[in-house]
């Protein structure tokens, strides 16, 4: 059984591969990056790792910051600032934070556990590859537990120091808006343009605070900002899926989800607009792909509340029962593309184990996926 650990960018982790796809987990917080999708070819490494990964941190740094990297688990999802019924939440929960551990370790699947003692719960986390798909396979299921709680994926993209590097693009939403509050404090030294709690009607001319417009489907744009929107899933979708398209890097990067499950996706736009240790300004061209069933980032206490979401019919949390465990299934995957490939339009699926990619053009590139695994329930 290959369960021998090995430090990678300066965390404990467990590795995973087959000959389509390399990938760490950490430890601390089971944050999944490095990953190398298609390592006999393209070597498409789309994930960020935090640039002070290595270095001595002060001793209260929060261990979600000193992981920060790729994508995590969190339940619950959010800041956690607010007491929720006397329970006190770490930043995105205790999976993204506490020491996961081991339970299997196989040539196609790395199983880990956690017991979550703020709620009494047990997350069992199940990262699997899939020979000849350029995927990764996440389940992660809740057993026990009562009550509304968010839940949410954190995937972290790394994109080139080049404006408009990749396009960004989704299927069908319901909603899209800005967050509520301002993203940052100046006072504190974090900047934020985009105007807090603004619907945003077109992706390409996104209200600011200086009486502007922004564009969010390209990404890096804005240096020097950090900020905040999200976009809610139309839940009749059969599979709901989020992609960045890198053009002049050749590949296609997706996220597909059940959007009965997670209900939402929140951007989190990362460009050097924190300059409070340990970001310190250098946190740049960095995207949070945040696919959640959350009131944005708040946490438990909010988005357990009434809500403006949830005044629209848009779910803001899921219910832990401790006779059905919650199943949360969740892939990510990378695709080589061809010159001139753009904006993904559409994923259309051909059958159990193929999806086709359509971009702004037309042009069609097919790649091994299986979408069943949305559906598929615990072990």
């Amino acid at each position: 059984m290959p369960s021998k650990m090995t430090t990678v960018a300066g965390q404990p982790s467990w590795r995973l591969a087959n000959a389509e796809v390399e990938l760490f987990v950490t430890r601390t917080g089971g944050h999944l990056a490095p990953v190398t999708f298609a390592r006999g070819g393209a070597a498409i490494r789309p994930y960020a790792v935090a640039p002070w990964a290595e270095e001595d941190l002060p001793p209260d740094t929060p261990p979600i910051i000193r992981s920060l990297r790729g994508d995590f688990f969190c339940m619950p999802f959010g800041g956690n600032d607010e007491v929720w019924e006397g329970e006190d939440h770490q930043v995105h929960g205790a999976t993204a934070n506490l020491d996961w551990e081991l339970v299997t370790h196989t040539a196609d699947e790395l199983h880990l556990r956690m017991e979550s003692n703020v709620r009494p719960a047990v997350v069992d986390k199940r990262i699997s590859l899939r020979p000849g798909h350029n995927a990764i396979y996440s389940q992660h299921q809740v057993s026990g537990g009562t009550g509304p709680i968010p839940i949410g994926h954190h995937a972290c993209l790394k994109f080139p120091d080049v404006e408009g590097s990749g396009r960004l693009s989704s299927s069908r939403k319901i909603h899209r808006q800005v967050f509520v509050d301002p993203a940052e404090d100046p006072a504190t030294g974090g900047y934020s343009c985009l105007q807090p709690g603004a619907i945003i009607d077109d992706l390409s001319a996104c209200p600011t605070v200086f009486g502007t417009t922004a564009d969010l489907t390209q990404f890096p744009l804005r240096r020097g900002f950090e900020d905040i929107f999200i976009q809610c899933d139309d839940p009749t979708l059969p599979f709901a899926w989020n992609a960045v398209s890198y053009p002049d890097l050749g590949y296609v990067w997706l996220s597909i989800k059940d959007p009965r499950v997670l209900s939402s996706t929140l951007y989190w736009w990362s460009n050097g607009g924190r300059h409070y240790a340990p970001w310190n300004g250098r946190h740049r061209n960095v995207l949070g792909m945040e696919e959640i069933t959350a009131y944005f980032h708040y946490g438990l206490a909010r988005s357990a509340a009434p809500n403006s979401l949830r005044e629209q019919g848009i779910p803001t949390t899921v219910e832990l029962d401790p006779n059905e465990p919650l199943v949360v299934n969740y892939i990510m995957a990378a695709c080589p593309t061809p010159a001139g490939f753009g904006r993904v339009t559409d994923i259309q699926q051909r059958d159990a184990e193929t999806v086709t990619l359509v971009d702004e053009n037309g042009t069609e590139v097919e790649m091994a996926l299986a979408l069943g695994f949305l559906t598929e329930g615990g072990k």
